[in-house]
């Protein structure tokens, strides 16, 4: 079994809020001029994930299914003439890297994750197993227009970030993945656990229970 305290959270859904409206509400939060060519997810992960003071000792995780939606379209928009800024902003660690890249502020081990079903146990798995005395877990996806009609975007806009620590001291939670077939308490049911649904749990600090397909049992208790 696989087991770490939260020990910070921070999550936001946006709703429908605009690029720009998010641009002027969290520009204070960045260096000047750094908001320009950032994207909504990427404010909204940059302004979480500072919130959780990230240092080079941290290993950080990302997890996103759809990434760069906007950004991605209006690469895609921008042929024949292809845009080389929009290019960079739309590949899927964007998000991340831009707070990084804006206060140049190096981590010693990053994972972007990305993926279907699986990816919010993946992405836990990778971050219970970091080596790191912390490891940062943040993730989201923006919620897309023309990408969203062929089902290869999100519906809507939402982030988060959180802090993982060994030691229970002071602790909001306990994560844990156990790598069992059939545990006493939990669902009976295999199923799925969407971004969007562990983001929830953690903004509306919901507990977890969960019997999820390969034999993982997820469980998020909150003190």
């Amino acid at each position: 079994m696989l087991e770490a305290y939260l020990h910070a959270v921070a999550a936001e859904d946006v709703g429908l809020e605009e690029l720009s409206a998010t641009r002027e509400r969290l520009k204070e939060r960045f260096p000047r001029a750094a908001t320009r060519r950032m994207t909504q997810l990427g404010l909204l992960v940059g302004s979480l994930l500072d919130e959780l003071h990230p240092k080079e000792s941290d290993t950080v995780v990302y997890a996103s299914g759809y990434a760069e939606s906007r950004a991605l379209e209006s690469y895609l928009e921008s042929f024949p003439t292809a845009s080389p800024t929009l290019f960079q902003t739309s590949i899927h660690p964007s998000a991340v890297q831009q707070l990084l890249i804006a206060r140049q502020q190096p981590i010693q081990q990053l994972f972007p994750m990305t993926g279907g079903l699986n990816l919010v146990p993946n992405a836990l798995q990778v971050a219970l197993l970091a080596p790191s005395a912390r490891t940062l877990i943040c993730g989201g996806e923006e919620r897309g227009t023309w990408l969203r009609e062929y089902g290869i975007a999100s519906e809507r806009t939402f982030a988060f970030a959180i802090s993982l620590k060994r030691e229970s001291q002071g602790a909001l939670a306990r994560l844990s993945l156990d790598f069992s077939t059939c545990a006493e308490g939990v669902e009976n049911s295999v199923r799925t656990l969407s971004l969007h649904e562990f983001y929830l749990a953690l903004h509306e600090r919901r507990p977890l229970a969960l019997s999820l397909s390969g034999g993982i049992r997820l469980t998020l208790a909150w003190s």
